[in-house]
Protein backbone atom coordinates (compact mmCIF):
# COMPACT_ATOMS: atom_id res chain seq x y z
CA UNK A 1 0.00 0.00 0.00
CA UNK A 2 1.68 3.29 -0.83
CA UNK A 3 1.47 6.72 1.19
CA UNK A 4 -1.21 8.36 -0.56
CA UNK A 5 -3.20 5.16 -0.22
CA UNK A 6 -2.24 5.21 3.17
CA UNK A 7 -3.21 9.19 4.08
CA UNK A 8 -6.72 8.38 2.11
CA UNK A 9 -7.73 5.49 4.48
CA UNK A 10 -6.44 7.16 7.67
CA UNK A 11 -8.12 10.68 6.51
CA UNK A 12 -11.56 8.04 6.29
CA UNK A 13 -11.19 6.65 9.72
CA UNK A 14 -10.90 10.10 10.95
CA UNK A 15 -13.76 11.15 9.31
CA UNK A 16 -15.62 8.27 10.34
CA UNK A 17 -14.42 8.85 14.35
CA UNK A 18 -15.51 12.79 13.84
CA UNK A 19 -19.15 11.90 12.99
CA UNK A 20 -18.98 9.43 16.05
CA UNK A 21 -17.76 11.97 18.75
CA UNK A 22 -19.12 15.10 17.12
CA UNK A 23 -22.98 13.35 17.50
CA UNK A 24 -22.13 12.70 21.75
CA UNK A 25 -20.98 16.16 21.90
CA UNK A 26 -22.80 18.72 19.04
CA UNK A 27 -25.86 18.64 21.51
CA UNK A 28 -24.30 19.68 24.79
CA UNK A 29 -24.66 23.43 24.04
CA UNK A 30 -28.17 22.65 22.66
CA UNK A 31 -29.81 20.87 25.84
CA UNK A 32 -31.44 23.82 27.22
CA UNK A 33 -32.96 24.17 23.94
CA UNK A 34 -34.19 20.68 23.74
CA UNK A 35 -35.14 20.75 27.46
CA UNK A 36 -37.44 23.47 26.40
CA UNK A 37 -38.93 22.42 23.33
CA UNK A 38 -39.31 18.80 24.19
CA UNK A 39 -40.08 19.79 27.79
CA UNK A 40 -37.19 17.78 29.54
CA UNK A 41 -36.37 18.20 33.39
CA UNK A 42 -32.20 18.65 33.80
CA UNK A 43 -32.22 14.70 34.77
CA UNK A 44 -34.25 13.67 31.72
CA UNK A 45 -31.92 15.86 29.63
CA UNK A 46 -29.30 13.18 30.14
CA UNK A 47 -30.53 10.86 28.11
CA UNK A 48 -30.14 12.63 25.12
CA UNK A 49 -26.64 11.49 25.56
CA UNK A 50 -26.98 8.66 27.39
CA UNK A 51 -28.79 6.38 24.62
CA UNK A 52 -26.65 7.43 22.20
CA UNK A 53 -23.28 6.62 24.10
CA UNK A 54 -24.99 3.47 26.22
CA UNK A 55 -25.89 2.28 23.03
CA UNK A 56 -22.65 2.85 21.15
CA UNK A 57 -20.39 1.40 24.60
CA UNK A 58 -23.08 -1.54 24.75
CA UNK A 59 -22.95 -3.08 21.27
CA UNK A 60 -19.06 -2.07 20.72
CA UNK A 61 -17.98 -5.72 21.51
CA UNK A 62 -20.42 -7.03 18.94
CA UNK A 63 -19.74 -5.00 16.49
CA UNK A 64 -16.42 -5.39 16.70
CA UNK A 65 -16.81 -9.12 16.35
CA UNK A 66 -19.34 -8.73 13.41
CA UNK A 67 -15.75 -7.23 11.33
CA UNK A 68 -14.01 -10.13 12.40
CA UNK A 69 -16.70 -12.36 11.19
CA UNK A 70 -18.43 -10.53 8.24
CA UNK A 71 -15.15 -8.40 7.29
CA UNK A 72 -14.13 -5.12 8.77
CA UNK A 73 -14.67 -2.67 5.42
CA UNK A 74 -18.64 -4.31 5.02
CA UNK A 75 -19.22 -3.38 8.66
CA UNK A 76 -17.61 -0.27 8.28
CA UNK A 77 -19.77 0.85 5.18
CA UNK A 78 -22.82 -0.97 7.28
CA UNK A 79 -22.82 1.44 10.18
CA UNK A 80 -22.02 4.60 7.99
CA UNK A 81 -24.73 3.70 6.20
CA UNK A 82 -27.06 3.06 9.20
CA UNK A 83 -25.38 6.22 11.06
CA UNK A 84 -26.37 8.59 8.48
CA UNK A 85 -29.95 7.43 8.35
CA UNK A 86 -30.67 7.79 12.16
CA UNK A 87 -29.45 11.68 12.24
CA UNK A 88 -31.96 12.01 9.88
CA UNK A 89 -34.73 10.83 11.86
CA UNK A 90 -33.43 12.48 15.26
CA UNK A 91 -33.18 15.59 12.91
CA UNK A 92 -36.74 15.46 12.49
CA UNK A 93 -37.99 13.84 15.71
CA UNK A 94 -41.08 15.83 16.97
CA UNK A 95 -41.17 14.20 20.30
CA UNK A 96 -38.40 13.39 22.62
CA UNK A 97 -39.29 9.65 22.61
CA UNK A 98 -38.75 9.62 18.80
CA UNK A 99 -35.49 11.60 19.41
CA UNK A 100 -34.05 8.83 22.02
CA UNK A 101 -35.02 6.23 19.80
CA UNK A 102 -32.95 7.49 16.86
CA UNK A 103 -30.11 8.27 19.40
CA UNK A 104 -29.82 4.89 20.15
CA UNK A 105 -29.72 4.00 16.45
CA UNK A 106 -26.97 6.29 15.97
CA UNK A 107 -25.43 4.19 18.91
CA UNK A 108 -25.75 1.28 17.23
CA UNK A 109 -24.64 2.23 13.46
CA UNK A 110 -21.71 3.30 15.68
CA UNK A 111 -20.95 0.67 17.33
CA UNK A 112 -20.98 -1.28 14.05
CA UNK A 113 -18.12 1.19 11.76
CA UNK A 114 -15.28 2.50 14.67
CA UNK A 115 -13.92 -0.68 15.70
CA UNK A 116 -13.96 -1.86 12.41
CA UNK A 117 -12.18 2.06 11.65
CA UNK A 118 -9.78 1.49 14.53
CA UNK A 119 -8.75 -1.93 13.57
CA UNK A 120 -8.31 -0.74 10.02
CA UNK A 121 -6.17 1.72 11.48
CA UNK A 122 -4.02 -0.67 13.00
CA UNK A 123 -3.71 -3.09 10.02
CA UNK A 124 -2.83 -0.23 7.76
CA UNK A 125 -0.30 0.99 9.81
CA UNK A 126 1.67 -1.84 10.82
CA UNK A 127 5.41 0.48 11.51
CA UNK A 128 5.61 1.32 14.88
CA UNK A 129 6.68 5.24 14.31
CA UNK A 130 3.38 5.55 11.62
CA UNK A 131 1.50 3.43 14.27
CA UNK A 132 2.55 6.01 16.34
CA UNK A 133 1.84 9.28 14.19
CA UNK A 134 -1.69 7.59 12.75
CA UNK A 135 -3.04 6.91 16.49
CA UNK A 136 -1.66 10.50 17.64
CA UNK A 137 -3.82 12.52 14.72
CA UNK A 138 -7.07 9.57 15.40
CA UNK A 139 -6.66 10.13 19.19
CA UNK A 140 -6.57 14.12 18.75
CA UNK A 141 -9.77 13.89 16.71
CA UNK A 142 -11.20 11.79 19.62
CA UNK A 143 -10.45 14.39 22.01
CA UNK A 144 -10.91 17.57 20.50
CA UNK A 145 -13.39 16.44 18.19
CA UNK A 146 -16.38 16.57 21.17
CA UNK A 147 -15.32 20.30 21.89
CA UNK A 148 -16.04 21.44 18.46
CA UNK A 149 -19.12 19.58 18.46
CA UNK A 150 -19.93 21.75 21.02
CA UNK A 151 -18.56 24.84 19.33
CA UNK A 152 -20.78 24.04 16.25
CA UNK A 153 -24.07 23.08 18.10
CA UNK A 154 -23.90 26.66 19.94
CA UNK A 155 -23.33 27.94 16.15
CA UNK A 156 -26.61 25.79 14.43
CA UNK A 157 -28.49 26.35 17.95
CA UNK A 158 -28.37 30.02 17.91
CA UNK A 159 -28.90 30.54 13.99
CA UNK A 160 -31.16 27.77 12.95
CA UNK A 161 -31.96 24.89 15.42
CA UNK A 162 -30.69 22.17 17.87
CA UNK A 163 -31.88 20.02 14.50
CA UNK A 164 -29.54 21.08 12.38
CA UNK A 165 -26.35 19.52 14.41
CA UNK A 166 -27.92 16.05 13.79
CA UNK A 167 -27.73 16.92 9.87
CA UNK A 168 -24.33 17.67 9.97
CA UNK A 169 -23.23 14.34 9.68
CA UNK A 170 -24.93 12.87 6.64
CA UNK A 171 -23.12 14.65 4.10
CA UNK A 172 -19.69 13.25 5.81
CA UNK A 173 -21.28 9.93 5.81
CA UNK A 174 -22.68 10.05 1.92
CA UNK A 175 -19.19 11.58 1.25
CA UNK A 176 -17.39 7.75 2.88
CA UNK A 177 -19.75 5.53 1.61
CA UNK A 178 -18.61 6.35 -1.93
CA UNK A 179 -15.11 6.40 -0.87
CA UNK A 180 -15.39 2.85 0.53
CA UNK A 181 -15.34 0.73 -2.01
CA UNK A 182 -12.65 2.67 -4.14
CA UNK A 183 -10.15 3.24 -1.06
CA UNK A 184 -10.77 0.31 1.41
CA UNK A 185 -9.67 -3.45 0.80
CA UNK A 186 -12.10 -5.76 2.75
CA UNK A 187 -10.42 -8.02 5.04
CA UNK A 188 -10.34 -12.03 5.34
CA UNK A 189 -14.02 -12.88 6.68
CA UNK A 190 -13.82 -15.54 9.37
CA UNK A 191 -15.97 -18.21 9.92
CA UNK A 192 -17.46 -17.72 13.16
CA UNK A 193 -21.24 -16.77 15.45
CA UNK A 194 -21.87 -14.02 16.83
CA UNK A 195 -22.29 -13.62 20.45
CA UNK A 196 -25.61 -12.41 21.14
CA UNK A 197 -26.36 -13.18 24.81
CA UNK A 198 -22.67 -11.80 25.49
CA UNK A 199 -24.01 -8.61 23.79
CA UNK A 200 -26.94 -8.90 25.42
CA UNK A 201 -26.31 -9.35 28.97
CA UNK A 202 -23.27 -6.16 28.75
CA UNK A 203 -25.97 -3.88 27.20
CA UNK A 204 -28.67 -4.71 29.49
CA UNK A 205 -26.05 -4.37 32.95
CA UNK A 206 -24.73 -1.08 31.41
CA UNK A 207 -28.13 0.51 30.60
CA UNK A 208 -29.73 -0.80 33.85
CA UNK A 209 -26.69 0.99 36.33
CA UNK A 210 -27.21 4.08 34.10
CA UNK A 211 -30.96 4.15 34.88
CA UNK A 212 -30.30 3.08 38.39
CA UNK A 213 -28.51 6.22 38.66
CA UNK A 214 -30.51 9.11 36.58
CA UNK A 215 -33.52 7.42 38.41
CA UNK A 216 -31.84 8.23 41.65
CA UNK A 217 -31.19 11.70 40.35
CA UNK A 218 -34.94 12.16 39.76
CA UNK A 219 -36.32 10.80 42.68
CA UNK A 220 -33.93 10.00 45.13
CA UNK A 221 -32.02 6.94 46.35
CA UNK A 222 -35.24 5.63 47.82
CA UNK A 223 -37.03 4.96 45.02
CA UNK A 224 -37.59 1.05 44.37
CA UNK A 225 -36.69 1.20 40.82
CA UNK A 226 -32.97 2.63 41.33
CA UNK A 227 -32.22 -0.44 43.65
CA UNK A 228 -33.68 -2.43 41.29
CA UNK A 229 -31.88 -1.13 38.11
CA UNK A 230 -28.66 -1.41 40.04
CA UNK A 231 -29.06 -4.74 41.09
CA UNK A 232 -30.23 -6.08 37.41
CA UNK A 233 -26.94 -4.50 36.33
CA UNK A 234 -25.08 -5.71 38.62
CA UNK A 235 -26.24 -9.41 37.80
CA UNK A 236 -26.15 -8.49 34.17
CA UNK A 237 -22.80 -7.87 34.04
CA UNK A 238 -21.52 -10.88 36.01
CA UNK A 239 -23.53 -13.11 33.71
CA UNK A 240 -21.62 -11.34 31.13
CA UNK A 241 -18.21 -12.28 32.53
CA UNK A 242 -19.65 -15.73 33.03
CA UNK A 243 -20.54 -16.16 29.54
CA UNK A 244 -17.62 -14.84 28.14
CA UNK A 245 -15.53 -17.46 30.12
CA UNK A 246 -17.79 -20.40 29.15
CA UNK A 247 -18.75 -19.03 25.32
CA UNK A 248 -16.46 -20.66 22.62
CA UNK A 249 -16.35 -17.93 20.57
CA UNK A 250 -16.99 -14.40 22.94
CA UNK A 251 -17.36 -11.07 21.91
CA UNK A 252 -14.74 -10.41 24.63
CA UNK A 253 -12.16 -13.00 24.16
CA UNK A 254 -10.97 -12.60 28.75
CA UNK A 255 -7.30 -13.58 27.48
CA UNK A 256 -6.92 -9.81 26.31
CA UNK A 257 -7.01 -8.93 30.23
CA UNK A 258 -4.01 -11.29 30.72
CA UNK A 259 -1.75 -8.58 30.01
CA UNK A 260 -1.40 -6.35 32.85
CA UNK A 261 -0.75 -3.31 30.45
CA UNK A 262 -4.28 -3.51 28.67
CA UNK A 263 -6.01 -4.04 31.88
CA UNK A 264 -5.06 -0.81 33.46
CA UNK A 265 -5.44 0.98 29.87
CA UNK A 266 -9.11 0.16 29.76
CA UNK A 267 -9.68 0.38 33.36
CA UNK A 268 -8.01 4.03 33.45
CA UNK A 269 -9.83 5.06 30.27
CA UNK A 270 -12.88 4.03 32.06
CA UNK A 271 -12.29 6.50 35.00
CA UNK A 272 -10.65 8.74 32.83
CA UNK A 273 -14.13 9.55 30.76
CA UNK A 274 -16.13 8.83 34.11
CA UNK A 275 -14.63 12.43 35.13
CA UNK A 276 -13.70 14.42 31.51
CA UNK A 277 -16.94 13.60 29.20
CA UNK A 278 -19.71 14.71 32.94
CA UNK A 279 -17.45 18.52 32.27
CA UNK A 280 -19.16 19.09 29.21
CA UNK A 281 -22.36 18.57 30.27
CA UNK A 282 -21.81 20.42 33.22
CA UNK A 283 -20.16 23.66 32.22
CA UNK A 284 -22.25 25.11 29.56
CA UNK A 285 -24.85 24.58 31.97
CA UNK A 286 -23.22 26.93 34.02
CA UNK A 287 -22.29 29.35 31.01
CA UNK A 288 -26.19 29.48 29.80
CA UNK A 289 -27.65 29.68 32.93
CA UNK A 290 -25.33 31.16 35.72
CA UNK A 291 -23.37 33.45 33.22
CA UNK A 292 -25.97 33.67 30.92
CA UNK A 293 -24.10 32.96 27.13
CA UNK A 294 -26.22 32.17 24.81
CA UNK A 295 -25.41 28.56 22.93
CA UNK A 296 -23.17 29.90 20.56
CA UNK A 297 -21.36 31.92 23.37
CA UNK A 298 -21.10 28.57 25.66
CA UNK A 299 -19.39 26.70 22.54
CA UNK A 300 -17.11 29.44 21.77
CA UNK A 301 -16.09 29.81 25.68
CA UNK A 302 -14.20 26.19 25.72
CA UNK A 303 -12.53 26.62 22.65
CA UNK A 304 -9.34 27.15 25.19
CA UNK A 305 -9.39 23.76 25.85
CA UNK A 306 -9.88 22.40 22.79
CA UNK A 307 -7.29 24.66 20.78
CA UNK A 308 -4.33 23.79 23.43
CA UNK A 309 -5.73 19.99 23.54
CA UNK A 310 -5.30 19.83 19.94
CA UNK A 311 -2.12 21.68 19.97
CA UNK A 312 -0.88 18.98 22.59
CA UNK A 313 -0.89 15.77 19.10
CA UNK A 314 2.23 17.67 17.32
CA UNK A 315 4.10 17.49 20.98
CA UNK A 316 3.39 14.01 21.76
CA UNK A 317 5.46 11.96 19.55
CA UNK A 318 8.32 13.44 20.64
CA UNK A 319 7.50 13.48 24.19
CA UNK A 320 6.26 9.59 24.02
CA UNK A 321 9.58 8.58 21.91
CA UNK A 322 11.64 10.77 24.94
CA UNK A 323 9.59 9.89 28.19
CA UNK A 324 7.54 6.52 27.48
CA UNK A 325 3.67 6.74 26.94
CA UNK A 326 3.07 5.73 30.71
CA UNK A 327 5.48 8.67 31.88
CA UNK A 328 3.61 11.16 29.51
CA UNK A 329 0.25 9.83 30.98
CA UNK A 330 0.95 10.11 34.47
CA UNK A 331 2.20 14.08 33.53
CA UNK A 332 -0.97 14.25 31.61
CA UNK A 333 -3.44 12.94 34.49
CA UNK A 334 -1.80 15.23 37.06
CA UNK A 335 -2.06 18.54 34.94
CA UNK A 336 -5.51 17.02 34.27
CA UNK A 337 -6.83 16.75 37.85
CA UNK A 338 -4.91 20.03 38.92
CA UNK A 339 -7.14 21.89 36.04
CA UNK A 340 -10.82 19.91 37.17
CA UNK A 341 -10.42 20.50 40.37
CA UNK A 342 -9.22 24.48 39.94
CA UNK A 343 -12.53 24.69 37.70
CA UNK A 344 -14.38 22.84 40.53
CA UNK A 345 -14.06 26.64 42.49
CA UNK A 346 -16.88 27.83 40.43
CA UNK A 347 -19.96 30.03 42.80
CA UNK A 348 -22.54 32.28 41.43
CA UNK A 349 -20.35 34.86 41.55
CA UNK A 350 -17.27 33.49 39.43
CA UNK A 351 -16.18 34.90 35.81
CA UNK A 352 -15.54 33.12 32.96
CA UNK A 353 -11.87 34.50 32.48
CA UNK A 354 -10.05 33.51 36.45
CA UNK A 355 -12.60 30.78 37.04
CA UNK A 356 -13.22 28.96 33.45
CA UNK A 357 -10.78 30.37 31.30
CA UNK A 358 -7.46 28.97 32.78
CA UNK A 359 -9.06 26.28 34.21
CA UNK A 360 -9.86 25.09 30.80
CA UNK A 361 -6.26 25.71 29.34
CA UNK A 362 -4.51 23.48 32.21
CA UNK A 363 -7.57 20.90 31.41
CA UNK A 364 -6.58 20.93 27.56
CA UNK A 365 -2.67 20.38 28.02
CA UNK A 366 -4.06 17.48 30.18
CA UNK A 367 -6.12 15.83 27.94
CA UNK A 368 -3.89 16.40 25.15
CA UNK A 369 -1.37 13.89 26.51
CA UNK A 370 -3.77 11.45 27.66
CA UNK A 371 -5.60 9.71 24.84
CA UNK A 372 -2.91 8.69 22.78
CA UNK A 373 -1.08 6.56 25.43
CA UNK A 374 -4.16 4.78 26.39
CA UNK A 375 -5.03 4.05 23.01
CA UNK A 376 -1.81 2.82 22.30
CA UNK A 377 -1.01 0.63 25.60
CA UNK A 378 -4.74 -0.97 24.76
CA UNK A 379 -3.76 -2.20 21.71
CA UNK A 380 -0.66 -3.40 22.99
CA UNK A 381 1.04 -6.74 21.97
CA UNK A 382 -2.24 -7.95 20.64
CA UNK A 383 -2.71 -10.19 17.72
CA UNK A 384 -4.13 -9.87 14.44
CA UNK A 385 -6.93 -12.01 14.92
CA UNK A 386 -7.67 -10.21 18.35
CA UNK A 387 -7.47 -6.27 16.82
CA UNK A 388 -11.41 -5.74 16.42
CA UNK A 389 -12.37 -7.17 20.11
CA UNK A 390 -9.16 -4.89 21.75
CA UNK A 391 -9.94 -2.18 19.56
CA UNK A 392 -13.66 -2.76 21.08
CA UNK A 393 -12.66 -2.65 24.34
CA UNK A 394 -11.04 0.32 23.80
CA UNK A 395 -13.94 1.87 22.75
CA UNK A 396 -16.61 0.12 25.48
CA UNK A 397 -13.78 1.73 27.97
CA UNK A 398 -14.32 5.16 26.33
CA UNK A 399 -18.15 5.21 25.73
CA UNK A 400 -18.86 2.89 29.19
CA UNK A 401 -16.91 5.49 31.07
CA UNK A 402 -18.54 8.77 29.45
CA UNK A 403 -22.18 7.20 30.31
CA UNK A 404 -21.90 5.68 33.51
CA UNK A 405 -19.72 8.91 35.04
CA UNK A 406 -22.51 11.23 33.34
CA UNK A 407 -25.03 9.11 35.24
CA UNK A 408 -23.23 8.93 38.45
CA UNK A 409 -22.22 12.69 38.51
CA UNK A 410 -25.99 14.22 37.74
CA UNK A 411 -27.72 11.77 40.48
CA UNK A 412 -24.86 13.67 42.38
CA UNK A 413 -25.54 16.94 41.01
CA UNK A 414 -29.29 16.51 41.98
CA UNK A 415 -29.11 15.11 45.25
CA UNK A 416 -27.04 18.37 45.93
CA UNK A 417 -28.83 20.49 44.22
CA UNK A 418 -32.28 18.88 45.71
CA UNK A 419 -31.23 19.94 49.77
CA UNK A 420 -31.05 23.55 48.81
CA UNK A 421 -34.08 26.53 48.36
CA UNK A 422 -33.77 26.67 44.34
CA UNK A 423 -31.53 29.56 43.40
CA UNK A 424 -28.66 30.81 40.88
CA UNK A 425 -26.35 29.89 44.05
CA UNK A 426 -27.60 26.42 44.93
CA UNK A 427 -27.37 25.34 41.43
CA UNK A 428 -23.51 26.55 40.96
CA UNK A 429 -22.99 24.60 43.97
CA UNK A 430 -24.49 21.36 42.98
CA UNK A 431 -22.05 22.06 39.86
CA UNK A 432 -18.76 22.61 42.23
CA UNK A 433 -19.45 19.53 43.44
CA UNK A 434 -20.17 17.49 40.57
CA UNK A 435 -16.68 18.76 39.11
CA UNK A 436 -15.41 17.63 42.48
CA UNK A 437 -16.34 14.08 41.70
CA UNK A 438 -15.04 14.52 38.25
CA UNK A 439 -11.59 15.53 39.89
CA UNK A 440 -12.23 12.19 42.02
CA UNK A 441 -12.82 9.94 38.70
CA UNK A 442 -9.39 11.35 37.66
CA UNK A 443 -7.75 10.64 40.67
CA UNK A 444 -9.04 7.03 40.30
CA UNK A 445 -7.72 6.98 36.76
CA UNK A 446 -4.28 8.03 37.77
CA UNK A 447 -4.13 5.35 41.04
CA UNK A 448 -5.22 2.51 38.04
CA UNK A 449 -1.95 3.94 36.30
CA UNK A 450 0.31 3.99 38.87
CA UNK A 451 -0.59 0.73 40.47
CA UNK A 452 -1.51 -1.78 36.82
CA UNK A 453 0.58 0.41 33.78
CA UNK A 454 4.10 2.07 35.76
CA UNK A 455 4.90 -1.47 37.11
CA UNK A 456 4.56 -3.46 33.90
CA UNK A 457 6.28 -0.57 32.11
CA UNK A 458 9.67 -0.80 34.53
CA UNK A 459 9.22 -4.74 33.96
CA UNK A 460 9.33 -4.52 30.22
CA UNK A 461 12.31 -1.65 30.32
CA UNK A 462 14.39 -4.13 32.69
CA UNK A 463 13.57 -7.11 30.50
CA UNK A 464 14.71 -4.64 27.37
CA UNK A 465 17.72 -3.47 29.65
CA UNK A 466 19.20 -7.01 30.28
CA UNK A 467 18.58 -8.11 26.81
CA UNK A 468 21.05 -5.02 25.38
CA UNK A 469 23.78 -5.85 28.22
CA UNK A 470 23.34 -9.72 26.97
CA UNK A 471 23.68 -9.32 23.76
Amino acid sequence: MNEHSKRIILAMIVACQLMMVLDASVLVTALPEIGRTLHLSTAALTWVQNAYILAFGGFLLIGARAGDILGRRKTFSAGIALFSLASVLAGLAPTASLLLVARAMQGLAAALATPSALALLSVSFSAARERSKAIAVYSAVSGAGGSVGLIVGGLLTDLISWRAGMFLNVPIGIVLLLMVPRYMQETESKTGRLDIMGAMTSVIGMTALAFGFVQAASGGWETPQVWVSLALGGISLAAFVRIEALAKEPITPLRLFASRTRSGAYLGRLFLLCGNYPIFFFVPQFLQNVLHFNSLEAGLAIMPFTVVQFGMMYAMPSLVARFGNTKVLIAGLIIAITGTSWLSFLSADSSYLSHVFFPLIVMGGGAGMIFQPFTTLGLSGVDAKDAGAASGLVNVAHQTGASLGLAVLIAVFEAVNRQAVPSVTSFTHAISVSLVGSAVFLTASLLAVLILLLPADRAQRAVAASMQNAS
